[in-house]
């Protein structure tokens, strides 16, 4: 595997999991919590995502055929997904947070949404099936996996930055901050259906 080939798998992967737009809505997936909390948030998140991003590369093709289950349809799945998180953050359906009270200790964002559908999303694991496709080689595969772990790598490094960035932004500012990742996020969900629908040949 030329470096070239390397570097196109890196840059593909990098716009797919998308680690400095994780940041802030990593932020805003874990409002009032410290530093300690969020690490080992971000860290079971990344662990996890690693896992399920492994576990498609080498054999996910294999797996969604084996129980009938299409890219497109799964597609569409986490567009659902993402938009009910989104929901969330838009309405902020916990007062305790809008009247500056204790964050609810029980909430771990670690698995959803962060982990799946944010980091080993529709995308990235579609993603890891056709750059794993490409050629059936034992090392061609193993650089494509570590590729994925360099650029969750890079997210987890984000997630450590994010509490200076809170601290920084503020209640109110990271307040802003949440409400418009929300309605992005909206916006990448129904992107992800419109793209699930397309793939289905029923939206052109």
């Amino acid at each position: 595997m030329d470096m070239a080939a390397i570097i196109t798998s890196f840059v593909t992967l990098f716009v797919v999991i998308d680690p400095v737009g994780l940041a802030p809505l990593f932020i805003a997936l874990t409002p009032g919590m410290n530093d300690r909390q969020r690490l080992r948030i971000g860290w079971r998140a990344t662990v996890i995502a690693a896992v399920l991003l492994t576990l498609f590369g080498l054999a996910g093709e294999n797996i969604l055929e084996f129980i009938g289950i299409s890219l497109p349809a799964f597609r569409i799945a986490g567009g659902i997904l993402l938009f009910l998180t989104a929901l969330d953050m838009l309405f902020e359906r916990r007062t305790e947070r809008r009247e500056g009270q204790s964050a609810d200790q029980d909430h771990d964002p670690s698995v959803f949404p962060l982990a799946t559908p944010l980091l080993a999303g529709p995308g990235a694991l579609a993603t890891m099936i056709l750059l794993v496709g490409e050629n059936q080689g034992a090392v061609h595969t193993l650089i494509i996996h570590l590729v994925m772990l360099f650029v969750l790598g890079l997210c987890m490094v984000f997630f450590v930055l994010a509490g200076p960035l809170s601290r920084l932004l503020g209640r109110t500012g990271t307040m802003v901050v949440t409400r418009l990742l929300g309605m992005l996020l909206a916006a990448l969900s129904v992107q992800f259906i419109i793209d699930g629908l397309r793939g289905t040949g029923l939206y052109a």
